[in-house]
């Protein structure tokens, strides 16, 4: 169990052109959708938003607005992620239903709302949202590659053209990136990393 794990996170690749032939089966689709549904998120407010860019005019959009960036155009499936904004307000409908979990316990949620409320009011929302969502992002790669799917995050992009492109209000949600989703079409290029010790320390 351990070594499939290892052998899907090495790989994963940041995979720079695809095989347009290729498409992927939904089954496996749904189940690289389901690892981003099911990620941790801060508070349980599961901040994302998953688009799944399966046209080719939408695609090209997408490649337009990051600085045409063929794994756009190449790949089975585009899956933009868009963070929550509005929702996220304290007191708003969608944090209560999310806090709705601690209704039997009345004390414990009027803690829970105070904490959030003053949480909130001393952080950069946006970004706070935007980097949720990397860990729902991450997710989707590794059960991806588990299942022999390549990837490969695209954070440099216009956001204003993607929000258009995607008809999203920036009002409501912000871009946290876009993840393609095929099969590569050529040959996995080495994997350098820093060795364990570089990056480890206990103490």
């Amino acid at each position: 169990m351990k070594e499939d794990f290892l052998k899907a996170m090495q790989f994963r690749h940041a995979c720079k052109v695809f095989d347009e032939g290729k498409k992927i089966p939904d089954e496996h689709l749904r189940f690289i959708l389901e690892a981003g549904r099911l990620s941790p998120s801060s508070f349980g407010l599961e901040h994302w938003r998953f688009i799944v860019v399966r046209t080719q005019e939408l695609k090209e959009r997408l490649k337009e607005a990051c600085f045409n960036q063929v794994q756009l155009t190449t790949c089975s499936d585009a899956v933009a992620i868009a963070a929550k904004v509005e929702d996220l307000r304290p007191g708003s409908e969608y944090v209560e239903t999310r806090f709705a979990c601690y209704a039997d316990r009345p004390d414990v949620l009027a803690w829970v709302r105070k904490f959030y409320a003053d949480f909130y009011s001393g952080i950069d929302v946006r970004q706070w949202s935007i980097t949720q969502c990397h860990i729902a992002a991450a997710n989707m790669m590794t059960a991806a590659a588990f299942v022999g799917i390549d990837s490969c995050p695209i954070g440099g992009l216009s956001a204003p053209k993607v929000m258009e492109a995607l008809g999203l209000d920036h009002a409501k949600y912000d871009v946290a990136l876009i993840v393609p989703f095929g099969y590569r079409l050529n040959p996995q290029p080495p994997k350098h990393r820093l060795a364990f010790d570089d990056v480890v320390e206990f103490r």
